[in-house]
C-alpha cells in the first residue's frame, strides 16, 4: 500500500489472536512497517515482529513495558478478555484500552492514529434480531456494551491531540491462528472432522431457520489489508463496517463444505454443540494420532457455545459496507472460497486432518 510513512511503527495489541496474528503477518510483509506485537503468549511462527508480554490490565506494568517505544506511529487494538458478566466485560476491556493508549500517548510523540476493533455486537447482534443492513450511525442499544465505553473513551482521549482514532467493525472474523477457539472456521472444521471420524454425515448443527438466513463473515486477511487502509488512508474519527463484502446463506455453502471434507450431506439437525461436543476429547485425540496433527489442547480448538450462537441466529445478520467503500476501501472476498481456503490451510498446517 502506498504512502506508508518512512518510519511507520505499528503496535499490535492482541498479537496472537485471529485479528492480530494475521495483521502482524500482513504488516511485516509490507515495505516501510516495523511491528511490535503484544501478547501473553510467545509466537509459534517465525516473524520479523518484536513480541512483548504485557499485562494490559496493569497500568503501571504497561507503562513500564512500553516506555522505550518512543517512535510508535500507529496502534491497532485487538486485545480482548471474555467475561460472562457484561459489567465485568466493560471494566476489563476498557481498562486494557486505557492503559495501553495512555502509556503510548505518554511515551510516543510520534503517535498518529489508533485503530480500534469492534463487531456486530455494537448493533445488538448478540441480543436478537436487529435492523439490517446495520449502518455505522444506527442508534445504540441499551448498555452495557464494552464497545461503547471503549469508543467513547478513545474519542475523548484523542480530542486536541496530534493523533486520532478509526473504528473498524468486522463480524465473525475467520483466519488461521492457534489456541484461539472463537474462530468459526475452526468450529466447523473440528465439528466436521469429529463427525467424519464417527462415521456420521455432515449436518448443519443449528436451526432450520438459521440455515436459510443471510449471514456474513470477515476474512482475517481482508481485515488486515483493511486495517492498513484504516491506518493510512481512512478519514479519521470515523467508524467503518468491514466484512467480506458479500452475504451468503448456510444452505448454499454447507454442501460445498461436505464435498470438501469428503462427507455425505444430510439435513440440518439442531443440537447443542456445547453439550454434544463436551465429551469428544478422546475422539479428537484419536484423530490427532491418526493424522499426525499439531497437539492443540481440545479445549483450545473450538468455542462450541460461539458456534451454537452463530448457528441459531434465526434472523439476517448483515452490516452495510457502503460507507467504507465510498471512503475508498472496496475489496471483496467470496466467503465460500474463504472457508474452503482456510480448511485447506488448517490441513496443510496439520491442525485439521
Amino acid at each position: 500500500m502506498s504512502n506508508v510513512p518512512r518510519k511507520a511503527h505499528a503496535l499490535v495489541a492482541g498479537g496472537l489472536g485471529v485479528i492480530g496474528r494475521n495483521l502482524v503477518e500482513h504488516l511485516t510483509a509490507q515495505p516501510g512497517w516495523r511491528v511490535t506485537a503484544l501478547s501473553r503468549r510467545t509466537p509459534d511462527f517465525e516473524t520479523a515482529a518484536r513480541f512483548l508480554s504485557v499485562d494490559l490490565t496493569d497500568a503501571d506494568a504497561t507503562r513500564a513495558a512500553l516506555a522505550d517505544l518512543e517512535d510508535v506511529t500507529h496502534v491497532f487494538f485487538a486485545a480482548y478478555q471474555e467475561k460472562a458478566d457484561p459489567h465485568e466485560q466493560v471494566a476489563v476491556n476498557l481498562a486494557m484500552l486505557r492503559n495501553l493508549t495512555e502509556a503510548v500517548d505518554a511515551s510516543a510523540p510520534t503517535l498518529r492514529r489508533v485503530v480500534l476493533y469492534e463487531g456486530a455486537k455494537y448493533y445488538g447482534a448478540h441480543l436478537g434480531a436487529f435492523v439490517t443492513p446495520a449502518r455505522e450511525d444506527d442508534p445504540r442499544h441499551m448498555p452495557p456494551n464494552f464497545y461503547y465505553d471503549q469508543e467513547d473513551y478513545l474519542r475523548a482521549r484523542a480530542a486536541g491531540r496530534p493523533w486520532d482514532a478509526v473504528v473498524l467493525r468486522p463480524d465473525v472474523v475467520c483466519g488461521f491462528a492457534l489456541g484461539n477457539p472463537m474462530n468459526l472456521a475452526m468450529v466447523i472444521g473440528v465439528y466436521a472432522a469429529i463427525s467424519k471420524e464417527l462415521g456420521l454425515p455432515l449436518r448443519f448443527p443449528g436451526t432450520a431457520e438459521c440455515y436459510g438466513r443471510l449471514a456474513q463473515v470477515t476474512d482475517a486477511r481482508q481485515l488486515a489489508v483493511g486495517s492498513e487502509w484504516a491506518a493510512l488512508k481512512a478519514p479519521g474519527g470515523e467508524a467503518y463496517n468491514l466484512t467480506n463484502g458479500d452475504i451468503f446463506r448456510w444452505n448454499r455453502v454447507w454442501p460445498a463444505f461436505a464435498r470438501h471434507f469428503g462427507m455425505e450431506l444430510a439435513p440440518p439437525q439442531t443440537l447443542s454443540l456445547r453439550e454434544m461436543m463436551a465429551d469428544k476429547a478422546p475422539v479428537w485425540r484419536r484423530i490427532v494420532e491418526k493424522h499426525g496433527l499439531v497437539d492443540v489442547p481440545y479445549a483450545q480448538l473450538a468455542a462450541w457455545p460461539f458456534g451454537d450462537f452463530i448457528f441459531r441466529c434465526d434472523w439476517d445478520v448483515i452490516t452495510s459496507t457502503t460507507k467504507i467503500r465510498q471512503a475508498g476501501f472496496g475489496d471483496v472476498v467470496d466467503s465460500e472460497a474463504m472457508f474452503l481456503r482456510l480448511f485447506r490451510e488448517f490441513s496443510q498446517r496439520k491442525v485439521l486432518p
